[in-house]
């Protein structure tokens, strides 16, 4: 993973390296308190959105993870967020993370095409091997995405991840291998 300047985009989204200058725009689609019950943070508060940005940012910098904000090329306008990360370069696997969507674009099938995306790259670009995917075993909606977007179900790590919200999560992990995917 060299490049992280990287802007990567198909006939329904562009994904380019998040702002901090995207967090006034961000903050109008996260003030649903409810939407973070599954998030490590709450981002219907301003400061933790600002917060959430600004650790992404510096995560790019650093060269640590590709965190990029989703923009709907219909309305070229931001409808959330997806990032590359914990990336091992010697077991050529990375994991699709750190996602979430406005109210406006769920269910609407942008998450798969962002999912999409990034699997094209992470496959015919990067030449992985695997793509991992986690998420709280309570998401339903989110596990139905990644069952859509052609990821496999693998298991369950128990009292995985703290969430904003105190719970404690389990944590379901999917996959796509090199050899199960499909452009």
């Amino acid at each position: 993973m060299t490049n992280f300047d990287l802007t990567l985009e198909n006939d329904e989204v562009i994904l380019r390296p998040l702002r901090e200058s995207d967090f006034e725009e961000m903050l109008s689609l996260t003030s649903d308190p409810k939407v973070w019950d599954y998030f490590t943070s709450n981002l219907s508060d301003p400061e933790s959105l600002r917060k959430w940005i600004n650790t992404a940012v510096a995560a790019i910098e650093k060269k640590e993870r590709m965190a990029f904000a989703v923009i709907r090329k219909e309305t070229n306008k931001i409808i959330g967020s997806s990032s590359l990360g914990s990336y091992s370069e010697r077991d050529k696997r990375i994991e699709i993370g750190w996602t979430w969507m406005s109210e406006r674009a769920r269910g609407t099938g942008l998450n798969q095409s962002v999912k999409k995306l990034l699997l094209k790259y992470c496959f015919e670009e990067l030449g992985l091997e695997r793509v991992e995917a986690k998420t709280d075993v309570l998401n339903i909606g989110a596990r139905k995405g990644l069952e859509r977007s052609g990821f496999t179900e693998e298991g369950v790590l128990r009292s995985h991840t703290l969430l904003a919200n105190g719970r404690r999560r389990d944590s379901i992990y999917y996959s796509v291998l090199r050899n199960e995917w499909l452009p």
